[in-house]
């Protein structure tokens, strides 16, 4: 079996490579490893150092966006150039840490599982204390997500994401930003024969807005319309 961990990457040169190598040190429970990093029209370098780590290492797979799209849109081509029979979702930042690979792969790799997500609300080994109403929006977000999917998650927003190939190729996704999330989360609800999803707890060393975090309250107004527009209108 093998992972392709999908990265998106929108100026974030300070810290690609240092997660690309904390991605290449993670335990994937003995599955082959790609990386798929996606540049989203960075204008800081974030393309150059990315094929400087794809020269040295032919597990890694860029591409290149010409201007910047969203986050959804760089995952939606992550995908598409994905070989993996497990495709994972992985920020290009260091607020999500490799090293809950296994954790999150366990349930694919051991109990069948078809889609996993990261919740950094069930308790990882350590989190950052920072925004409270960034906490209670995301809270929020999933509650109404969970009222019209029928699902108990209590992260839909978090970035951590695993599924198996076969699910994403049942699914057209079409959100170009971070309405990704709602919409994926609805759209694999609606599976027949259901799909089995897990949730397990990860670790969150979120940056404040100073160390270069993007998403702002527009984004959340946004996930409320995805939410109603996915869930009631298909």
């Amino acid at each position: 079996m093998k992972l392709s961990v999908v990265i998106p990457c929108y100026n974030e040169a300070a810290t690609l490579e240092t997660l690309v190598g904390r991605v290449l040190a993670a335990d994937v429970l003995g599955l082959e490893r790609e990386l798929v990093i996606v540049d989203d029209g960075s204008s800081d370098g974030s393309f150059a150092r990315a094929e400087a780590l794809a020269a040295a290492d032919d597990s890694i797979v860029v591409a290149r966006h010409a201007a910047n799209r969203g986050k959804g849109a760089a995952v939606r081509t992550g995908f598409g150039l994905a070989s993996g029979d497990v495709l994972l979702v992985q920020d290009a930042d260091l607020e999500y840490d490799p090293a809950d690979y296994g954790k999150l792969l366990a349930p694919i790799v051991n109990k069948g599982a078809d889609v996993v997500y990261g919740s950094r609300f069930r308790g990882g080994d350590s989190t950052r204390v920072l925004y409270f109403w960034h906490s209670v929006g995301n809270r929020i977000l999933t509650q109404l997500s969970n009222m019209f999917t029928d699902l108990n998650l209590s992260d839909m927003e978090c970035c951590y994401k695993v599924f198996r190939r076969e699910v994403l190729e049942r699914i057209t996704l079409n959100e170009d930003g971070f309405g990704f999330e709602p919409e994926i989360t609805a759209k694999i609800s609606r599976l027949a024969p259901r799909a089995r999803i897990y949730e397990v707890g990860i670790g969150y060393a979120g940056r404040t807005y100073e160390d270069g975090k993007k998403i702002t309250w527009r984004d959340g107004a946004w996930a409320i319309w995805c939410i109603l527009r996915y869930n009631l209108f298909g």
